[in-house]
């Protein structure tokens, strides 16, 4: 289905040819932005707490149930203590905004895109670890004792940093337009907006591997607890499912409404997805052989971000526009 020449990814289609024939992406591809509702809709389920500021990105930690939430003018970092957003929140500047948050052996990891910054930060006191990334971070995560980074800028691709946090290689061939990176056993698998394609890499060695177009317009994902990646075409409105070492995509499933945040609860097994155009939230069960809907609520304006509460199945949705962060008991 994939195939490494000459160091180049070749990307495919569904296809049993033996021919290697290669589907390459259009030259120019536009990536995919969240919708606007054209309205506001339904009240929001739950409780909305509001925000000094709008959201950028959100995370869940449930080893210290921290709630982690990156706001906008101007950027920091708000840190909940204890799942509380009654409580007053740890503030942190940032240098600059944040996309996307991970987490990584209790290190919370904040990629500042605009300043080449990478910020490592213990949960819950908050210490924070600056790391200097050029090439324009905006995703990380780690593979054994190597942390990656999605590098945004034309010509870049991903930066491997070793356990001391210092440059061990960048690799650029083959890429276009990196938006995420996440772990795939000992591989890392690449995230390309500009190619809309998922590509295995090693970071040991810096060697690709299998590519596969990934949809119209692939912008964000997570893993789940089978190894899978689960994938968001917001173009296309679809939730692709994606099996590692080999790399094929297993399932593909409709869900209308220009989706784009995306979180898993590994004990409930159900993939959150915000549905941006509809201002909805939607809970799939995604452990069977194909997702089936179990929930769906209405959310705040503009529910770029998503995150989940595995041990109480709570659900947070972080409105962009100012609308504060939603939490809903399913």
């Amino acid at each position: 289905m994939a195939a490494l020449l000459t160091g180049t990814v070749l990307l495919t289609g569904c296809t049993t040819s033996q021919d290697n024939t290669t589907e390459q992406p259009p030259d120019e591809i536009v990536p995919a932005t969240p919708a606007t509702a054209p309205h506001r809709g339904a009240v929001p389920a739950g409780t909305v707490t509001p925000l000094p500021g709008k959201a950028t990105a959100l995370l869940h930690d449930e080893a210290t149930q921290t709630i982690a939430i990156a706001v906008s003018d101007p950027a920091r970092l708000l840190l909940y203590p204890d799942g509380n957003l009654a409580a007053t929140p740890r503030e942190l500047p940032l240098p600059g905004p944040v996309d996307q948050l991970s987490l990584v052996d209790g290190k919370l990891l904040a990629p500042v895109r605009a300043n080449g910054k990478l910020l490592r930060i213990t949960l819950p006191e908050g210490t924070v670890d600056t790391l200097d990334v050029t090439g324009g971070p905006l995703s990380a995560t780690q593979v054994g004792d190597r942390t990656i980074v999605a590098l945004r800028e034309p010509g870049q691709g991903i930066a491997v940093l070793n356990a001391q946090g210092k440059l061990e290689r960048t690799i650029t061939q083959g890429f276009r337009g990196v938006s995420a990176v996440l772990p795939a056993g000992k591989k890392v698998a690449v995230l390309d907006e500009l190619r809309t394609a998922l590509i295995e890499v090693d970071p040991a060695t810096g060697e690709l591997g299998a590519g596969l177009r990934a949809g119209d317009a692939a912008t964000r994902a997570v893993t789940d607890r089978f190894g899978r990646i689960l994938l968001i075409d917001t173009r296309a409105g679809e939730l692709l499912a994606f099996s590692t070492n080999p790399l094929i995509m297993r399932q593909r499933y409709p869900v209308p409404g220009a989706p784009y945040g995306i979180a898993y609860d590994r004990t409930r097994d159900l993939a959150w997805i915000t549905l941006t155009e509809r201002d909805e939230v939607v809970g799939y069960n995604v452990a069977t052989g194909s997702p089936e809907e179990k929930y769906r609520f209405a959310t705040v304006h503009q529910p770029n971000s998503v995150a989940v509460d595995p041990k109480s199945g709570r659900v947070l949705v972080a409105s962009a526009d100012g609308g504060g962060v939603q939490v809903v008991q399913p």
